[in-house]
């Protein structure tokens, strides 16, 4: 598949015009590839390729503005099942894996948690459980995929985690991000949570923020990836699959792994 769309985009990219570069790539994007894309979009633009407009916020909320109707041209989302339910609704083109993500815990200063003992800590009926929103959201849907995990460590952890999990981002009625502040170390320092279950790449960020804020790895047992997908509208611009194809390149890609994620597409 992955294959199949270098082919479209490449054909595509080829058919560019300089004219065709002064159009507006109209982009939508997962807000945890916010600082990963801003960057590559600057690039894009410094090379003369074209302008990209950016929107950033839960991949389930923007697949679902995509379906009824919002005008979107490239659609790069924090999991693959949302941009594939727009190919299977003839709504765009093939999609493919562009970056890996994980899921981490990002606690607050002075908490005793370490990764053997996380979910011994999540179930504490006095820690605050922090989560994105299912279904809105993949870090809630992967946030809800651990509690299964857990499951299978201790019975009834599931329905604890499911019941007490504060959903606290990426749903319809979150409040937005701070300007230029990372939502996850703002929520933990007003002590909302007192772990967040969130990208790695998100806990990064919000630990450059707030440095006391401590980063966990979930154990083995518990470990859920992300895979992040990218596809192009039907009906969309030239520049449009040229940008694409720009993510997907080596330079794309190094600016991916740069900002944390796992970026398949660079060559070894």
């Amino acid at each position: 598949m992955q294959s199949r769309l270098s082919v479209a985009l490449a054909a595509l990219a080829i058919m560019t015009t300089p004219a065709m570069a002064e159009e507006t790539i109209l982009l939508h994007a997962a807000g945890s590839l916010r600082a990963a894309l801003t960057e590559t979009a600057k690039a894009f633009e410094a090379a003369g390729l074209g302008k990209v407009q950016a929107k950033f916020g839960a991949s389930g909320l923007l697949k679902d503005e995509i379906a009824t109707g919002a005008k979107a041209e490239v659609f790069a989302s924090a999991n693959m099942e949302h941009p594939q339910a727009l190919a299977a609704e003839k709504r765009s083109g093939p999609v493919v894996l562009f970056a890996r993500n994980r899921l981490c815990a990002l606690a607050r200063p002075g908490l005793e948690v370490t990764s053997a003992a996380l979910l011994d800590r999540m179930l504490d009926p006095q820690v605050k459980l922090g989560t994105s929103t299912p279904k809105a959201d993949p870090s809630g849907d992967y946030a809800w995929e651990v509690f299964r995990k857990a499951e299978k460590l201790k019975a009834g952890a599931s329905a604890t985690l499911e019941k007490k999990a504060l959903q606290l981002t990426g749903g319809p009625a979150s409040p937005p991000a701070p300007q230029g502040r990372s939502v996850y170390g703002e929520l933990v320092t007003q002590r909302a949570a007192d772990i967040f279950l969130t990208y790695c790449t998100s806990a990064l960020v919000a630990q450059r923020e707030n440095p006391t804020q401590q980063i966990v790895a979930l154990p083995d047992a518990l470990a859920v990836g992300a895979d992040y997908g990218l596809t192009v509208m039907n009906g969309a611009s030239a520049p449009a699959y040229q940008f694409a194809m720009f993510i997907l390149s080596a330079e794309g890609q190094r600016t991916l792994a740069k900002h944390g994620f796992a970026a398949p597409a660079l060559p070894q």
